[in-house]
């Protein structure tokens, strides 16, 4: 008897809600609010503004959706453009193109930088500082100045035209402060016991930085690669002036027959000329169903480092 009451009391305490005391339901709450009428307004401010935000948000999505999947067509996924279908199809793939490319180039270098900044200069110098500075400036600079230093400096300089790769490297510039940022601040959170845990087993220096640090700050990594996803994605006004409006899949990487159009780009052209809108909500609608499955493919990478870790 006694061992069946003390597994009745064991299943009620594992069945019971975690930090059941301290959870205080919503009418003790108002009470506790009613007594400050400063916090109350706040509290309702605050709510008001989260429903506010999803509600813009469920609004432009069922607008799209509403608007563009009507008008999806299977000519629009030929694997040529001409004037009669409008084919999206060579802009999607010059889109994955453009963001592989991207990161490819910018992903390292930033991530690079961050490990310098963090672990190898001196925390406080004027070298980083200034670095940082830098990196703060550059990220709050508009695209339309990459784009018209990009097309000055790599279209007309370096006699590029406007190519595929002119747009990736103007790309790299505007997220890599990006990365530098959200990596400087993932190491940063790292604690230094587990550096001089890793240094107390004889462990060096770069033997610390990529099998301790790095593995532990991947989820604040991952989450600026998403946010740089989505900048090179929705991305137009410096993709318009370095690597132009082509319309079909680049057969270079600069030079004649290079340039490249992304989804963005092609339906702010469609959507411009006034002839193809439905054409360009349709392309919207494809759009974003690219942004949420290159996130979710992110995320899912990011939650399988992190299960392989744990």
């Amino acid at each position: 008897m006694t061992d069946t009451a003390d597994n009745s009391v064991m299943k009620a305490e594992n069945s019971a809600p975690e930090n059941y005391i301290n959870r205080v339901s919503f009418t003790a709450r108002l009470k506790q609010y009613a007594r400050s009428p400063l916090s109350l307004i706040l509290m309702i401010l605050v709510m008001l503004s989260a429903l506010f935000a999803v509600g813009m948000l469920v609004f432009i999505i069922i607008y799209i959706l509403v608007n563009g999947i009507p008008h999806l067509s299977a000519e629009q996924f030929s694997w040529e453009y001409t004037t009669e279908n409008v084919s999206m199809l060579p802009a999607i793939i010059n889109t994955l193109l453009m963001t592989a490319m991207t990161l490819l180039l910018a992903v390292p270098v930033g991530i690079f930088a961050a490990v310098y900044l963090v672990e190898y200069a001196k925390r406080g110098s004027k070298l980083v500082k200034v670095i940082r500075v830098a990196t703060e400036t550059l990220s709050g600079i508009p695209s339309i100045v990459f784009g018209l230093f990009g097309f000055l400096m790599f279209n007309i300089q370096l006699k590029w035209q406007y190519s595929i790769l002119a747009g990736v490297i103007t790309l790299s510039m505007m997220i890599l402060p990006l990365i530098i940022r959200t990596t400087e601040e993932a190491l940063l959170a790292v604690p230094d016991s587990y550096r001089e845990g890793s240094f107390g087993l004889g462990a060096g220096k770069m033997r610390t930085v990529f099998r301790v640090i790095l593995p532990t700050a991947v989820p604040g990594i991952m989450s600026g690669v998403i946010l740089a996803i989505g900048r090179i994605v929705g991305e137009s006004a410096a993709l318009i002036f370095t690597s132009g409006t082509g319309h079909n899949i680049p057969k270079a990487l600069i030079g004649s027959g290079s340039s490249a159009s992304t989804l963005t780009v092609h339906m702010y052209i469609l959507s411009n000329e006034g002839l193809h809108t439905n054409e360009a909500f349709a392309s919207a609608v494809v759009l974003l169903g690219l942004t949420f499955i290159i996130n979710l493919i992110s995320d899912m990478v990011e939650r399988h480092i992190a299960k392989k870790k744990g």
